[in-house]
């Protein structure tokens, strides 16, 4: 937890993605761990590595030594080869829910001192998807912006979000079918130099909300 084990080696797979590297790593895994019950490689961001490596990687997997474990973390598992595949139990980490991240970051303001708006902690939890890596990033980003606090408008401005009214204008134009209108929003919106990716992301959550609503009768 504390990143201080002997038996605990984290290797990035993009600056070490040779055979030669991974040649060091199999005469390393012959020799039992110092303190824990196993020795630990992860081995992140492993599609990096070349086919070499993992031709030469493959045989340890097949056969690993019984006081090692490898952990091999990737954000494009569709670039392992198959025969790696084949031989590791697969786990999809889910997104984390906007709640979840909200609370982490009030968390962390409070410990910090910092003055926070809730709708600011909203925004940069949405803004995330599901990154509480990203969401710290943000949040940290915001401060500074806002000169040590938390404001939505100043967050908003720095993620280039949408004000709600223009968004509520496009959606009563897409309600209408006037799509003349809703070029005349867009051609206005242009001038405002929006992050137009923001804008369809709160264009789709809005309509999701609207979609939950309870209908009359």
């Amino acid at each position: 937890t504390e990143g201080r084990s002997f038996d605990v080696q984290e290797i990035d797979g993009a600056s070490n993605r040779g055979v030669e590297e991974i040649r060091n790593l199999r005469d390393a895994v012959r020799y039992p761990p110092v303190k824990c019950a196993y020795k630990v490689y992860i081995i992140d961001e492993v599609h990096m590595l070349t086919k070499e490596a993992f031709n030469a990687l493959l045989k340890t997997l097949e056969e690993p030594p019984p006081h090692v474990k490898f952990l091999l973390a990737t954000t494009d598992p569709q670039k392992l080869p198959v025969t790696v595949l084949s031989r590791c139990l697969q786990f999809n980490l889910k997104r984390l829910p906007v709640a979840l991240i909200v609370e982490r970051m009030r968390t962390i303001c409070g410990a910090e001192n910092i003055a926070v708006d809730h709708a600011a902690l909203l925004r940069i939890a949405r803004a995330a998807s599901g990154s509480m890596r990203d969401a710290l990033s943000l949040l940290d980003q915001a401060v500074a912006f806002g000169g040590g606090a938390l404001r939505d408008a100043e967050v908003a401005e720095m993620l280039g979000s949408m004000d709600p009214r223009h968004i509520h204008e496009l959606l009563q134009c897409l309600a209408d079918r006037d799509a003349a209108a809703m070029l005349g929003h867009i051609k206005a919106l242009q001038e405002l130099v929006p992050d137009f990716e923001s804008v369809l992301d709160d264009l789709a959550v809005a309509a999701h909300r609207a979609a939950l609503l309870p209908r009359d009768g």
